[in-house]
């Protein structure tokens, strides 16, 4: 048997090679990858099966955390930092405060399931087939698929905010436009679907309050001395 040499006392040990390092890294990469999206798929499998709608928010925020983790291992650090203060910070906490102070009956809800199952299935079905077309394509010919892509400059030239303006602001200026105005009709649409007109409430009347005179607001009253109204 042959012994390895002693080391001394105050002898730096060798560096790590630089393949062992890419080694390292892409294992690493690879775990954290593995995390992010395990997480992801099963906080997305718990936001539509979880019967408390409270509950559901919560693993939306989860998913949301967790697919800008996976942002971040891409490269796209604005995307996950937008994910985060918009979706978590703004949208899925506005969803949750509404859930939690609406009084919705969700047993009256559900009442209605099988009348919208057939319109549903189709839906899904088709997303499904849309799914598989692009998975086949992607396995088929991998190229394929990213052929007609923007190709994107390196990171090294440009930041991740002005790659991704670069592209969104000039080719896809319409499809953003359309996007706003589809916002826009669905938020309308909501506040009309959910306004109520409760009865014995006052309300300010505009019209009413212009067309009032004098005869109609001032009412004079004789009253006599030692008397009250």
């Amino acid at each position: 048997m042959v012994s390895s040499p002693a080391i001394r006392p105050g002898t730096a040990l060798p560096a790590a090679r630089p393949h062992d390092r890419q080694v390292f890294e892409m294992i690493l990469k690879a775990l954290f990858f593995y995390l992010f999206a395990g997480v992801t798929l099963a906080s997305a499998f718990m936001v539509i099966a979880s019967r408390n709608p409270v509950t559901s928010v919560l693993f939306l925020i989860l998913a949301f955390v967790n697919s800008a983790g996976l942002f971040i291992l891409l490269g796209a650090e604005y995307l996950a930092l937008l994910l985060v203060v918009v979706y978590v910070g703004a949208v899925a906490v506005l969803f949750l405060f509404v859930v939690m102070m609406l009084d919705v009956d969700f047993v009256e809800l559900r009442q209605g399931f099988l009348q919208y199952l057939p319109v549903g299935a189709l839906v899904g079905v088709i997303l499904m087939v849309e799914l598989l077309m692009g998975l086949g394509a992607w396995i088929i010919a991998p190229g394929v698929l990213g052929h007609g892509a923007e190709p994107m400059p390196a990171l090294s030239d440009v930041s991740n905010i002005q790659a991704i303006g670069s592209v969104l602001y000039t080719k896809y200026i319409y499809f953003f436009q359309v996007a706003g105005l589809v916002l826009l009709v669905a938020m309308i649409g909501a506040i009309v679907l959910t306004l109520r007109h409760k009865p014995n409430v006052k309300r300010q009347s505009i019209p009413d309050q212009v067309a009032r005179n004098r005869e109609a607001s001032v009412e004079v009253r004789k009253v006599e001395t030692g008397k009250g109204i």
